[in-house]
């Protein structure tokens, strides 16, 4: 190719493997002007125009508009510059597009009816302040009036979603599903009741010294018996079941007996409830967390035990 050669729109076409209409429409706009014309008044075109074609076409597969690319190679724009601020705007675009893939993916596994659909598209529309209220009201609901419990401030900390600024659309699904729970009036009682429970118990714990929650006293002690393959109903599962109730005993200041247990049995019935547990799975994946340890076995084992010496 010569530098001096002037080529028609034909041989453009032919040596960038765009169309003649594409080309002559680019031309007709200024994008890429003709150097000469032919005695026939036909358009020519320098070598120049081969590079500037390729590039118009390179910044078109960008999504660039046109009037954008014209900037550009007429060097009315920095190309710098246009990236950065079309970087920043598909950044938008991808953000959107998989709060609504998450969506379209949740609706499509769940069977979603029209209304649940479109609470669905407007949670996950919802603004970071939108969020943080949505879940301040939840947590209000559960933790509200209960009084200044040290441990309730950590536990409202630990049970706040912080949904990223750029999230992936697992965690967009996991924000929805526990957007919905969190304005379930029944699991608001449920967790209300476990807060509840917990004030109580740290209100008398506060008189007598302090102790461990009853939750992390039974995980500790009935996990190794659940690993060890022990059986709730056995023999040798009694001084298990005596430790851990002789250590709510002292937490409520009432003698071990079968109403104690018939009690504490309720309780972990409460904490076992699987709502729970999927709220804490949900807020791991949001947050980014590692997944939780699935506590249910160590329940079960714990109130079946229980359940087993209240009736003998």
């Amino acid at each position: 190719m010569d530098g001096d050669t002037l080529y028609s729109i034909g041989e453009l076409a032919r040596r960038t493997g765009l169309t003649v209409k594409t080309i002559r429409f680019y031309s007709d706009r200024g994008i890429v002007a003709p150097t000469d014309r032919s005695p026939a008044g036909y358009r020519l075109y320098s070598i120049d125009a081969v590079a500037r074609l390729d590039f118009v076409r390179t910044l078109r597969e960008l999504g660039l508009d046109l009037p954008t690319i014209r900037k550009v190679v007429d060097r009315e724009l920095s190309l710098p510059e246009v990236a950065a601020a079309h970087a920043e705007a598909l950044a938008v675009q991808i953000g959107v597009l998989r709060l609504r893939r998450a969506v379209l993916t949740a609706v499509a596994e769940r069977g979603s009816t029209p209304e649940e659909t479109e609470l669905m598209h407007r949670l996950a529309q919802l603004s970071e302040d939108e969020r943080r209220r949505l879940i301040g009201e939840f947590l209000d609901a559960v933790f509200g009036g209960l009084g200044a419990v040290p441990a309730f401030a950590g536990a409202m900390r630990s049970m706040t979603p912080e949904l990223p600024d750029d999230p992936e659309a697992e965690q967009v699904q996991a924000w929805v599903e526990l957007a919905e729970m969190s304005l379930d009036p029944d699991f608001r009682t449920v967790v209300r009741r476990m807060a509840e429970d917990q004030a109580v118990e740290q209100a008398r714990s506060d008189m007598t010294g302090p102790c461990r929650d009853i939750a992390a006293v039974v995980r500790d002690q009935v996990g190794p018996a659940l690993a060890a393959g022990i059986d709730p109903a056995s023999p040798q599962a009694d001084p298990i079941v005596a430790a851990f109730t002789a250590h709510y005993a002292h937490l409520l200041g009432r003698p071990d007996g079968v109403e104690l247990r018939r009690r504490l049995a309720t309780r972990l019935e409460s904490v076992n409830d699987p709502r729970r547990e999927r709220y804490l799975q949900l807020l791991a994946v949001v947050n980014g967390w590692p997944a939780p340890e699935s506590l249910a076995p160590v329940f079960d084992w714990s109130v079946h035990a229980l359940r087993v010496r209240a009736q003998q």
